[in-house]
């Protein structure tokens, strides 16, 4: 996959919202449900060994949706979704982290999110 301009990364992420916040929501519900089948306590309102069976093959399946877009998923808790791209000659990645209301951000593709700065 290519480069992204910061226009298509930011129509990509535009589509990719409705994903990203089911990721967030079985994030919190796989992890309940890991803590509660780790703990071998009784199952919590959300259920138990089968429903984190599901609630996990389900981020594996949304994982791969963001990825073949050719967007980087960086990592889970929190959300980071990068789109490399290229700035001024410069390999950089896009870079969005979960809560924040768009794609503002960049860091050299070497230096990961220690050199995250604002989009020019």
């Amino acid at each position: 996959m290519g480069l992204f301009t910061v226009g298509e990364a930011r129509e990509e992420l535009e589509r990719l919202q409705p994903v990203l916040e089911e990721i967030v929501a079985l994030r919190a519900d796989a992890a309940e449900l890991g803590a509660v089948i780790g703990a071998g306590g009784p199952p919590t309102p959300l259920g138990g060994m089968p429903e984190w069976k599901a609630a996990t093959a389900r981020l594996d399946d949304l994982m791969t949706v963001v990825q073949q877009t050719g967007a980087v998923l960086k990592s889970l808790a929190p959300l980071l979704v990068d789109f490399p791209s290229e700035i001024d000659g410069v390999d950089v990645d896009l870079c969005w982290l979960e809560g924040e209301a768009g794609l503002n951000w960049y860091h050299r593709a070497d230096l990961g999110f220690a050199g995250r700065r604002p989009m020019p």
